[in-house]
């Protein structure tokens, strides 16, 4: 009798010990698997580089404070399955996300989208980078576009990103890399910033390298200070437009009738600078037209294989164009 009353017992503790075991292990959970903050809604990047193991993504959950358990977390992503399904990108997380929210998150892809916009590109190839990566129709962006203050950058875009947005980060971008760095500079300009950015659009056409840039733009100044016309190939080119058989904004083989296109970015018979500008600069580009080289030189060719040639006069420029490109 007395054996079976201390079975019992033993029974008994096991079974009371079991439930004080279960609970405190909900309890545990309840806490480990809820939000780090509940008031804290703080957007917050998260980046999963390709090829982090889950234990490196849960450490970096844990470091940046979003999960409370770095142990539960892991438990719980094994328990949901979805180990394999992290996918590497950036993410807006916040603190007042649970866990469970948190590891499904990581599985839908990035919130964001990389976009870079190169150097040189008018509004209409931004618009068809803009449209291949973030889905926004072409016409909708260039309703919203201004030519030349889309600043060439690689820019981090939400995927939810309006026409509107988008242009303002642009721009956003122009003034914090060239208006507010470079604000002395322009104050001390004969241009306005128009002018500016029109001309260094042209150059940014024009040019090869960071070393002939500023050298044509000084080459381009000497030729409006003589009332001359400009003369350059690429403001032809904005003009012609898209060309369906070379499937290029920028018609690679110009023609003598193309210099009779009756356009105001003609400049070969239009003195002075067009309108606005015919694409978008970098800061190379801009630069030059802040500090052009003085120079005597008032013609300038590139050959075949890109290099810049130099000339005074008529005479030097036609010699010029007959040895490197004829």
């Amino acid at each position: 009798m007395k054996h079976r009353n201390t079975f019992s017992l033993r029974i008994t503790v096991f079974v009371i010990v079991l439930i004080i075991g279960i609970g405190a292990g909900y309890l545990w959970w309840k806490d480990a698997e809820g939000p780090y903050d509940a008031k804290d809604t703080t957007p917050i990047q998260f980046s999963i580089s390709e090829g982090d193991t889950v234990r490196e993504v849960v450490s970096n959950l844990s470091t940046q404070k979003l999960i409370r358990s770095p142990i539960a977390f892991y438990l719980l992503v094994r328990l949901l399955g979805i180990e394999k399904n992290l996918q590497a990108g950036d993410y807006r997380l916040n603190r007042t996300m649970d866990a469970t929210k948190i590891a499904r998150s990581l599985t839908l892809g990035m919130k964001d989208v990389w976009v870079t916009i190169l150097e040189g590109w008018r509004a209409e190839e931004v618009a068809t980078k803009v449209a291949k990566e973030l889905d926004i129709p072409e016409k909708e962006f260039l309703r919203e576009a201004t030519e030349g203050y889309m600043f060439p950058d690689t820019y981090r875009i939400p995927r939810e990103a309006s026409a509107s947005a988008v242009v303002s980060l642009f721009k956003d971008n122009f003034e914090k890399k060239i208006l507010e760095p470079y604000k002395n500079d322009i104050r001390q300009s004969s241009l306005s910033v128009l002018e500016i950015i029109t001309l260094a659009s042209i150059i940014e056409r024009e040019g090869r390298t960071d070393e002939d840039r500023p050298v044509i733009a000084g080459i381009l100044f000497n030729r409006m200070k003589e009332s001359w016309p400009l003369e350059t190939d690429a403001t032809l080119q904005y003009a012609l437009g898209y060309q369906s058989k070379e499937k290029t904004w920028w018609k690679k083989e110009l023609y003598e009738e193309d210099k009779t296109i009756d356009s105001p970015f003609n400049t070969y018979t239009n003195v002075g600078l067009p309108p606005a500008p015919i694409a978008n600069p970098g800061l190379s580009s801009i630069k030059a037209v802040l500090h052009p080289t003085q120079t005597e030189n008032m013609f300038y060719i590139h050959d075949k294989s890109g290099n810049v040639h130099y000339a005074k006069t008529i005479d030097e420029h036609n010699a010029n164009v007959e040895k490197y490109l004829r």
